[in-house]
């Protein structure tokens, strides 16, 4: 096997390139026939979508073979080679293999896991097939592609774990409201250009957001999905909200800049380590500009605090304790990390404080009783009762069981992170801070045991490389096929010829001897070739395989010719039983 794939897609070109490079029914059925009257190839299919256009072929040379395949696909698209060549991308032999099965399965599309490619891979296969462009490689490719992909539809979630994963991550945030009323007019960063973010950009755009941030390590690739959304939502989008520009792509180092304007992020990288820190987070909702500003606080109640601060910074005015004395930050005000060590006056303010959310520091610290009871003894005990009991239990234990206190709402958040990477995206921390709420697949997947998570996608791809694994070995095994075939015919005209100068040697033989003779003669000889074609079939089935063939007929003098007309009649009735089977369907 020698199946090359040249082509360019959504992911490796912009859409302006890909829009030249469109390719007409007619420029389709003529680039099949150039392809094929070319030297390097003797089999070609094309897969020409909105987002893709792909040359697949049957090739005896690899370097002729790209540089056939890539000027016929610049001359057939009227894209010159010089500007088209940047764009392509190139698979062989099991890599080309892998792409196609990805591509049918959904993996390679815009909306992860759509169904509509199937439906074009149909098409093109029955293309080459009415050209007669389509050997026993492309033919055996294509429809078990076209069965790969439905077993991926049939036995995972593939088809609605893309949607339903960002449209599930974003209902999170929308407090049981609708998505769209939610997202409107909202300005929206998007990390990542791979094909989770490329739907999270989407759906965000369908959804009405004002603007779409896309960041990404390598830029070209955010500038190209950024153009793409323009493309298919800007124009739309204008009508509905009256926004001019819809998309635009930025450097991965400008998306602490793009924080502080932001309503929502949704990030899925791929990176092996943190993109955003709790830390950059809390910096963009602390810098946030006009229009993206934290929203007017309001009072809850008259006892309590009117707004809720960040649970990673220990400060509030109506403690009394001295809470930046305290060594150790990051406590809890409420907690028993705090007030280890204090004083017995101090710890009752505490404690009546933790009790009714307020202190009167008029009579709270310097009232003439209160100062009357602090005597040293009277310290002293109580320090002592204390020192004790944290020697026996390894804690200040409650006095009194603490009534149940309300709890401060949170204020509405003005940032919105969606972290659908795995391994995260988003520091888990960010989640404690003030007007930020984070979700992620971890959180997703407590809420709702049932929603699609990113398993589907990683069974999906599972299901790809176990049937690559299979397609190979069997494309493997065939290929000694007709050596085999080859051989066995040998064997039957040697066992005829016997059987000929046997009946000159003994003319008097009765059918019935002869034919005793003739059946044993042949028995033998399938005895001692059963084991070595059964074998060699092995073999050639696993990788590196292919020079059995090779060394089978080096060792039985094989005519190359005899298996090449056996490999031809096996290609005539397989193209056969595919015109017979597309009469049926």
């Amino acid at each position: 096997m020698s199946l090359l794939v040249v082509g360019l897609s959504h992911r490796s070109a912009p859409v302006s390139v890909l829009e030249r490079a469109a390719l007409s029914l007619d420029a389709q059925i003529k680039l099949l026939q150039d392809t094929v009257a070319a030297e390097p190839a003797t089999e070609a299919a094309v897969l020409a979508t909105c987002n893709r256009i792909e040359l697949y072929a049957d090739v005896d040379k690899f370097h002729a073979g790209v540089a056939e395949l890539s000027t016929l696909l610049a001359q057939h698209s009227g894209v010159g080679l010089d500007e088209i060549t940047p764009y392509l991308y190139v698979h062989y032999e099991d890599r080309a293999v892998h792409h196609l099965f990805s591509v049918a399965c959904g993996l390679d599309s815009m909306v992860v896991g759509e169904g509509q490619i199937l439906g074009q891979i149909k098409d093109a296969l029955a293309r080459a097939q009415e050209l007669h462009t389509a050997g026993r490689l492309l033919n055996d490719l294509f429809q078990q592609s076209l069965r790969v992909g439905k077993r991926a539809h049939s036995e995972t979630g593939i088809d609605r774990a893309g949607q339903s994963l960002v449209t599930f991550g974003l209902e999170q945030f929308t407090a049981g409201g609708d998505v769209v009323s939610w997202a409107r007019g909202k300005r929206a960063v998007v990390m990542g250009a791979g094909s989770m973010s490329s739907l999270a950009a989407a759906t965000l755009a369908r959804a009405g957001v004002r603007e779409i941030v896309i960041a990404n390590r390598t830029y070209d690739r955010a500038e190209r999905l950024a153009h793409l959304l323009e493309e298919q939502y800007g124009q739309g989008l204008t009508a509905q909200g009256g926004t001019d520009a819809l998309a635009r792509a930025v450097p991965m180092e400008s998306v602490q800049d793009e924080l502080t304007r932001a309503d929502v992020v949704i990030s899925c990288t791929g990176a092996t380590g943190l993109v955003l820190t709790a830390e950059m987070v809390a910096a963009a909702v602390e810098g946030r500009v006009p229009d993206g500003t934290l929203p007017a606080e309001t009072e809850t109640r008259g006892d309590v605090r009117t707004a809720l601060p960040p649970t990673s910074i220990g400060s509030d005015d109506d403690c009394p304790l001295d809470l930046p004395a305290v060594q150790g930050g990051g406590f809890s005000v409420h907690g028993e990390a705090a007030v280890a060590g204090m004083d017995a006056a101090t710890l009752e303010q505490h404690a009546a404080w933790v009790d009714n959310a307020t202190v009167d520091r008029r009579t709270s610290r310097r009232a003439p009783e209160r100062e009357a009871a602090r005597t040293p003894a009277a310290d002293a005990e109580l320090i002592a009762a204390l020192v004790a009991t944290v020697a026996v239990t390894g804690r200040i234990t409650e006095l009194r069981r603490p009534e149940p206190v309300a709890e401060v709402p949170r204020p509405a958040p003005v940032l919105a992170l969606l972290d659908l990477a795995m391994p995260r995206d988003i520091d888990a921390a960010a989640h404690r801070l003030a007007g930020v709420r984070l979700v992620d697949i971890e959180s997703l997947s407590e809420v709702s045991a049932d929603a699609p998570m990113a398993a589907d996608v990683d069974m999906v791809r599972r299901i790809v490389s176990d049937e690559v694994a299979a397609f190979g070995a069997a494309q493997r095994a065939a290929h000694i096929t007709p050596t085999v075939v080859a051989l066995r015919a040998m064997a039957a005209d040697v066992v005829a010829g016997e059987i000929a100068r046997l009946e000159g040697r003994l003319p008097g033989l009765d059918d019935k001897h002869r034919g005793e003779i003739t059946q044993t003669v042949r028995r033998v000889v399938d005895k001692l070739l059963h084991a070595p074609t059964v074998r060699v079939k092995q073999l050639a089935a696993e990788p590196g395989g292919a020079g059995y063939a090779d060394a089978l007929r080096t060792l039985f003098d094989l005519d190359q010719e005899t298996v090449a007309a056996v490999s031809r009649a096996e290609d005539s009735s397989s193209s056969e039983n595919d015109a017979e089977n597309r009469g049926r369907s």
